[in-house]
């Protein structure tokens, strides 16, 4: 018999269920295995009982907040951040966590005042994506707060989740050679103009273009390589980045036959210098991007690289809460490194060398 009532324990409910208050917690949390039939027994219970997880006594008594800070680089132009905060969030409910959202908007002092904010409110963990200021997140750091990085990393010797740039750019080369392109150009942000370790993916994506010519014996033409700030504070400056770099390669006395483009943004605007050359996408030239924001909704539909934009929010939000719940110091010494897949998507922007 399991009377209903909303003031029920959960040191009752697992006496209701026949079994451990443990195993109730990890059917709440979903958190660790429990058998069918266990968990079968503890959701009966509860739905019976009318029993509820009280988390505001439960922080009060493990010192938790079940809250997890998201500071975001933007959440425009780039629909990058907004992906990566649905898969922060999504994993977030399924653990009974709750993301607080912080738009910096690409200003450094924002970002302080968020991670001032966010240490005053005694979240459990902060996540940066991406973060602009090393200073900043040493100071989240040396809060005794759990810290993830998400793409572009800051500081070194701190959780962070990767994206496998350099996989899916010699993914998107490839594509190009395969289809007897021999004159490929490249159009992305120069190596070292972001400085320290948040300069990696632009370091990735060039290596992997220059590497993937000389592996298949193409000889690296500079003239093909067009760099500049293709990640700009709004859709128009960075459409008009690649837009300018674009023109810049199609002015040579002998262009390419196909451009890489190091994202949607800019490759939309390498697009449109295309047809104010009037030529076509894919008869004349081949295009590709990365991320897989824009692509799909572009004329005609852009061939990218998908980033796990999802994956990354989600993959963060679990080694946050790994974090927060683990009671092995030493194991919360060594930093954690995650690197997530790319996958190319073929669409119809790129097709074989005339």
């Amino acid at each position: 018999m399991t009377p209903k009532t909303t003031k029920t324990t959960m040191k009752q409910v697992a006496e209701y269920a026949g079994v451990s208050t443990a195993t109730v917690a990890r059917v709440l949390h979903n958190n660790g295995y429990v058998s069918d039939e266990a968990r079968e027994k503890v959701e009966m219970v509860i739905r019976n009982t009318g029993y509820q997880l009280n988390t505001v006594a439960q922080s009060l008594r493990q010192q938790r907040t079940y809250t997890i800070a998201h500071i975001l680089e933007s959440t425009t132009p780039n629909p990058f951040f907004v992906h990566v905060s649905l898969g922060a969030r999504q994993m977030a409910k399924h653990h009974n966590y709750h993301v607080l959202d912080y738009n910096v908007q690409h200003d450094s002092q924002f970002e302080r005042q968020a991670v001032e904010t966010f240490i005053s409110r005694r979240v459990d963990a902060i996540l940066f994506t991406t973060a602009l200021d090393p200073q900043n997140v040493q100071l989240a750091i040396d809060s005794g707060i759990p810290v993830i990085q998400v793409e572009k990393p800051r500081v070194k010797h701190v959780d962070t989740i990767f994206v496998d740039n350099y996989c899916g750019v010699t993914q998107a080369i490839e594509h190009l050679i395969a289809l007897g392109h021999q004159r490929i150009a490249f159009i992305g942000v120069e190596p070292g103009t972001i400085p320290g370790m948040a300069g990696y993916t632009d370091q990735e994506r060039y290596s992997a273009y220059v590497d993937t010519l000389q592996t298949h014996k193409i000889e690296l033409n500079n003239d093909y390589v067009a760099f500049g700030d293709i990640y700009l504070e709004s859709d128009i400056a960075s459409v008009g980045s690649g837009k300018e770099l674009a023109h810049r390669l199609l002015g040579l006395p002998n262009p390419p036959s196909a451009i890489f483009v190091a994202s949607d943004n800019a490759a939309s605007g390498v697009m449109q210098a295309i047809y104010e050359h009037r030529l076509r996408v894919p008869d004349d030239i081949s295009v590709i991007g990365f991320d897989d924001t824009y692509a799909p909704y572009l004329s005609p539909p852009l061939t990218t690289v998908k980033m796990p934009m999802i994956a990354l929010g989600e993959s963060a939000v679990e080694v946050a809460i790994q974090r927060i719940e683990s009671s092995d110091e030493s194991q919360n010494n060594k930093p954690i490194s995650i690197t997530l897949s790319t996958e190319l998507i073929v669409r119809q922007s790129t097709g074989s060398v005339k």
